[in-house]
Formats: structure tokens, C-alpha cells, sequence
């Protein structure tokens, strides 16, 4: 079945606030989108018509395995193709999202399998997010929060929870990116800000916001991968 953008964008954002949340609301998902709850009645008519979709009366919506799929599948085009355009393009890892929403809507799955196959298989996109494979699973990693990290422990940035362009340049403004090592020499508890080792270089002091949305891991990212 073919699906238009527009409900593929609904199923994705679905499939996200699910894996948060459990059952979403119609609130959330309009907050999401950043359109009116009208508008997401309406289309969650549309794909409860069209079976991808679970609902409990008075608690909320989630997607079904049918619906869950055709989402991960667009997961997965969204996140090649971000890969693709950094990694062989040159493109900067903030200023991929906008093109990879337009290119994920792409039908083509022999095109879609033979980018993942001229890629090498790419395991994570250049945010640190999973790509699932051809059959929809996904590589389970064990990852914190900076600003969960206690003292003096050397980690490597395995991810990036919030991608929005300001947060990206706020990271590359101070030489952090996946795989970065980072050690945490102070917190301060007025603003619980960070001072913050990178790499070689001296410390810096990353906001508590700043440091909330920056995965790290001490650990390799696994090669074993799970269904979705």
C-alpha cells in the first residue's frame, strides 16, 4: 500500500511520541506536528480506516504492526539518506534534516535497499540514531545523558536526542560530535551547567539543556539488532 506524505509524516511522528509515551493523544500528536487537533481527528480516521492504527477509548492511540512497519520503513529512508548526504555529499550534520523529509517519501524500495547496500549498511545515522535494516530492526544501545554522567568518567557522544539546527551549531561550535570523548571535570548547582573536557582540548561549560540532549556511552554500540 502507498501511502502520501502527509500520513507517512502522522505514522513517524506516531511511532516517536509511542516509544515515549505509550498510548499518544491527539494533543500530543497536534503539538508534534504542529497543527490543530481537528486537523489530527481526521486523520487518524483515515488510518484507523486503514488498519494501521490501535485505539482505547479515552486513553489514546498507538500504531499496529502493519502501521508500525510502513513507519520504520520511513524511519529508515529518512536516516539513509541523512548518512548519504553527510558522509558522501559533504553536508553539514545540521543542514540534513529538511532534505532527508523531503527525499524519506521516496516509494522505491530497490532504490532505498541499493543506497543501504552502497553505504556499506550503515548502522547509525550522523546524529547517533539507529537506521533499522531491510527487515525493520533496529541496534539496541545502552546510552545516558551527559548530564546524567557523574565525575571524571571518559565517555564517547554516541547520540543527539534534540537535532533542531541551533542545537547542532551549539555542539559544533564547541568541536563535539559523535564519537567525541567527554569527561565531566565540575557541575555547577546554580544553573546546573557543565564544565566539560573534549577530547584534547580545554574545558568548556555546556548548559544543563545543552548537556540533557547529548547521548554518551562507554561502551561500543553494538552490532546485534532488534525488531522494531
Amino acid at each position: 500500500m502507498k501511502h502520501s506524505a502527509s500520513r507517512e509524516n502522522y505514522l513517524k511522528a506516531i511511532f516517536h511520541l509511542q516509544q515515549e509515551q505509550g498510548l499518544v493523544t491527539t494533543n500530543a500528536l497536534a503539538a508534534a506536528l504542529g497543527t490543530k487537533p481537528a486537523s489530527v481527528t481526521d486523520m487518524l480516521k483515515k488510518l484507523k480506516e486503514q488498519k494501521l492504527l490501535l485505539y482505547e477509548r479515552y486513553r489514546g492511540f498507538k500504531l499496529n504492526n502493519e502501521g508500525r512497519k510502513t513507519a520504520v520503513q520511513v524511519i529508515r529512508k529518512h536516516r539513509l539518506w541523512e548518512y548519504f548526504l553527510v558522509k558522501k555529499l559533504q553536508f553539514g550534520w545540521d543542514e540534513v534534516h529538511e532534505i532527508a523529509e523531503e527525499l524519506e517519501h521516496i516509494s522505491s524500495r530497490a532504490l532505498i535497499d541499493r543506497l543501504d547496500a552502497f553505504l556499506g549498511h550503515p548502522e547509525t545515522d550522523p546524529h547517533g540514531d539507529p537506521i533499522p535494516d531491510s527487515q525493520g530492526r533496529m541496534q539496541v544501545r545502552r546510552q545516558i545523558s551527559l548530564a546524567d554522567l557523574p565525575l571524571n568518567k571518559v565517555v564517547q557522544v554516541s547520540g543527539i536526542a534534540s537535532q533542531t539546527t541551533e542545537m547542532l551549531e551549539v555542539l559544533q561550535h564547541n568541536h563535539i560530535r559523535l564519537g567525541t570523548r567527554l569527561e565531566i571535570r565540575k557541575k555547577f548547582p546554580f544553573d546546573d551547567s557543565l564544565e566539560v573536557k573534549v577530547s584534547n582540548r580545554s574545558p568548556v561549560t555546556l548548559s544543563a539543556r545543552v548537556a540533557k540532549n547529548v547521548l554518551v556511552t562507554d561502551d561500543q554500540p553494538p552490532t546485534e539488532r532488534r525488531q522494531s
